[in-house]
This record gives structure tokens, C-alpha cells and sequence, in this order.
């Protein structure tokens, strides 16, 4: 089974840019994007062979979630079920027969960590809400989780350290995450390998230099790590200042 994530920064934009093309072309089963920045009735995909599902935020032209999968899903679920964090669009959950699919785009903390607060306050929900879905069957997550876990994943660390998606705070919950059951696949795959980023600011040529961070992800419960088969970031695929990320895995 092969499935996409991707941070559009905007999908009627991205569609300018070439989405469709890039959609059709990688044919995965299950495709997921964050950062739509939409309203409902903005944008009419055709996407043949796939149902669509859709996530808005309350406040227009910002955040949103969408899935588009070829198999039909047992049930969906829109947010973690918490009013409070439910008004951005920020959440989808897609059971399977054997899984949950969840997609997922984190707060920023934002300019002088002015939303980090919340951000912890999100971080807790999230987890303990994907932990009660991991009781019943296990979980793939994938999305846009706003923060570079080790120095390794971004090209400059120490000028970041306090910076937003790079705090000593936003990482450690990372790796609580991972701790409390969840494998970061692409780094089980490859976890030395240096330069492997997934979004770069538009600024001072960063993407051209690969100045950037890598904050895109597909994590999985611990007890698919015999179900991986491959993990790869396409940095080469164009249309938004992130890239697209992959997982295969047999399920």
C-alpha cells in the first residue's frame, strides 16, 4: 500500500502548479494534504477512483486537512473530539479494517512562540487521543507536525534552538510520542542519512541552497514496524514550499 502526505500551503494554488498531475502520476492509495486553506465549495477535485474527505477550519483561508483514498472507510472522524482544538480543520481519522489512517497538520508555535502554550496543550490531546485509537487497532499518522526532531533534521540547528518547531519543549514531546509506541519511518529507514528536509522557507534561496527542515512525517505503531517496506521525502516534486512524503507499507 503506498501512501502520500503533503502540505500544500494551499490547494487551489498547488493545483496551478501541478497537484493533478503529480497525484495521478504517484497513484497512491491513500493521499493525504494539510495546510488546504480553504472553505467547503472552493474547489471541485475530480479525482476518479477515490473518495474524498475534507476538514475546514472556522476561519477562512487557513489551515485544513483533506484524505482521498481508493478503499472505502469502516468510519471517519473529523477532529480529536475536543471543541477547543476542533476549529482549525486540523484532524482526520479514516478507519480500516486493519488501521486508522489519520492525518494530521500541528499549531505552529508561531513568531516568539506566542502560541506555544497552546501547542503543548495540543500535543497532549493528540497523543492521548491517537493512544485510546491504538488500543483497538494500530495507527499510521502522517502530516505536517511542525517540528524537526534532532539536529539532524534540519540544516541549522543551533540558530534554531529556540526557535519555533526546533524548542527543547516541541521536541520532547516528539519523542514522548515516539516513546509512548509510535516508529518515525523514515528515520527506521534512514537514520543517519543528513539533508533530508521536507520544507524550506521561501526566503534567501533556501530551497535552491537546501536550507531546510524536515517536518513532514509518517509515524506508525510500533507493532507495524514488520508491515514497513519503504520511506522516502520527493524533494524534487515542486508546487509548495513542502515537499511530498511517502511510506509503503503492507497491510
Amino acid at each position: 500500500m503506498k501512501l502520500i502526505s503533503w502540505n500544500v500551503n494551499g490547494i487551489r494554488a498547488c493545483v496551478t502548479k501541478g497537484f493533478l498531475d503529480y497525484f495521478k502520476e504517484v497513484d497512491a492509495d491513500i493521499f493525504c494534504i494539510q495546510e488546504s486553506k480553504l472553505q467547503e465549495g472552493q474547489i471541485s477535485l475530480e479525482l476518479e477512483g477515490y473518495k474524498q474527505y475534507w476538514n475546514y477550519a472556522e476561519k477562512k483561508g487557513y489551515s485544513g486537512t483533506a484524505i482521498f483514498t481508493k478503499n472505502d472507510p469502516i468510519s471517519v472522524e473529523y477532529g480529536i473530539g475536543i471543541e477547543k482544538h476542533d476549529k482549525e480543520g486540523r484532524v482526520i481519522t479514516l478507519e480500516f479494517e486493519k488501521f486508522f489512517m489519520i492525518t494530521v497538520y500541528t499549531p505552529n508555535s508561531q513568531n516568539e512562540l506566542a502560541r506555544l502554550d497552546y501547542r503543548m496543550e495540543w500535543e497532549e490531546a493528540f497523543k492521548e487521543y491517537i493512544l485510546k485509537l491504538d488500543e483497538k487497532k494500530p495507527v499510521i499518522v502522517c502530516g505536517d507536525l511542525n517540528v524537526a526532531h534532532k539536529n539532524i533534521d534540519l540544516k541549522n540547528p543551533k540558530t534554531n534552538t529556540k526557535n519555533a518547531g526546533f524548542t527543547e519543549e516541541e521536541r520532547g514531546k516528539f519523542t514522548n510520542l515516539l516513546n509512548s509506541g509510535f516508529i518515525d519511518t523514515y528515520r527506521y529507514f534512514n537514520p543517519e542519512k543528513i539533508g533530508a528536509y521536507s520544507w524550506w522557507s521561501y526566503r534567501f534561496n533556501a530551497r535552491k541552497n537546501n536550507a531546510g527542515w524536515r517536518i513532514d512525517y509518517f509515524l506508525t505503531s510500533k507493532r507495524l514496524m514488520k508491515n514497513l517496506e519503504s520511506a522516502d521525502i520527493h524533494s524534487e516534486i515542486l508546487g509548495s514550499d513542502h515537499c511530498p512524503v511517502e511510506l509503503n507499507i503492507s497491510i
